[in-house]
């Protein structure tokens, strides 16, 4: 199936320094929307059942060898049928030479046949790494994504609820920024959450009252970071008298965010309380929950223990 999103082949040799053997034309703009990476050993021998040609293939030293192995005329046959459907380019890793055969058909088709110094299996491991970060789902929420004590936390709420001082005072207590007003939320992998800022207002954070101030320029290089993976969802709310909330913390809430669940709670605003230090804590008691530690869980069982003991010492 293929991604919503894309990426330019010219991007991909860009950013992995790919040589260029062959370009054909406007080949810098060919959309890449497959994550996966095809090694076309079968097709060479002929098989094409279930071949996507959507996808980038690669040759390694395997399928050289195969090649080598067979005479001038059926390396062009297995050659034809390879570069006669409309791949959007050939990658030759190891730095290996391409066959003759190779780079006349890639002519007579118009396909791009590129080459690269690394190892086959290194190379597919980062390249397909590569592919599924930019053709990964996203959306974009209103909100604020620090870093706090390594865990990504994301504050949510309505305008003017505190989420931006909440974030400037924990860059000052040494936490990083990575996303202020709108983080940009991308699905790597099954269960895996990255934000980011959109590139236009990155490290730029908005203050009622003095207006927007550069945190990297203000606090710092270590005061900021690209993305961060999100850990933790924070709703900051209003305080509501005629709400009850959550005092002991023992059941675990989630928000849903591109189908991937995401711890989260509620965290009441009102004057007098310290949302830098709050958000801090809930961190530090997510990072324990994924260690195996819930406090929660603990003080409830040393509490049934007490009056369990308490009742027996009557009894006798």
């Amino acid at each position: 199936m293929d991604s919503h999103y894309s990426v330019k082949l010219g991007q991909l040799i860009k950013d992995f320094e790919l040589e260029v053997l062959r370009g054909a034309p406007g080949f810098e703009d060919i959309l890449i929307q497959k994550e996966d990476v095809n090694r076309p050993a079968l097709q060479l021998a002929g098989f094409f059942d279930y071949f996507d040609y959507k996808r980038i293939q690669m040759i390694g030293r395997v399928e050289a060898t195969y090649l080598a192995q067979l005479s001038a005329e059926e390396r062009r046959i297995s050659f034809d049928q390879l570069l006669a459907r409309d791949i959007p380019c050939l990658i030759i890793t190891r730095g290996m030479d391409p066959f003759p055969e190779c780079m006349e058909l890639a002519e007579r088709y118009n396909r791009t046949i590129l080459r690269t110094q690394e190892t086959t299996s290194a190379f597919m491991g980062a390249l397909i790494a590569a592919l599924r970060n930019y053709l990964s789902p996203r959306i974009t929420r209103h909100g604020v994504l620090v870093e706090v004590y390594g865990e990504g936390v994301l504050l949510l709420g309505e305008s003017g609820v505190g989420k931006s001082e909440t974030a400037i005072e924990l860059v000052k207590r040494g936490h990083r920024l990575v996303a202020d007003d709108a983080v940009e939320i991308k699905r790597v992998g099954v269960k895996r959450l990255v934000g980011s800022a959109p590139e236009l207002i990155r490290h730029y954070i908005e203050l009622r009252g003095i207006g927007v101030v550069d945190v990297q320029q203000l606090f710092g290089m270590s005061a900021v970071r690209e993305d961060q993976d999100i850990d933790l969802v924070v709703n900051l709310e209003q305080w509501n008298d005629n709400t009850m909330y959550d005092r002991l913390g023992l059941e675990d809430l989630y928000t849903v965010i591109l189908d991937v669940k995401v711890p989260a709670l509620t965290v009441p605003v009102k004057p007098g309380r310290n949302l830098a230090i709050i958000v801090e804590v809930a961190a530090m008691n997510n990072r324990h929950k994924k260690m195996g530690y819930n406090a929660a869980q603990a003080f409830t069982q040393q509490i049934n223990e007490h009056f369990d003991q308490a009742l027996s010492a009557q009894n006798k």
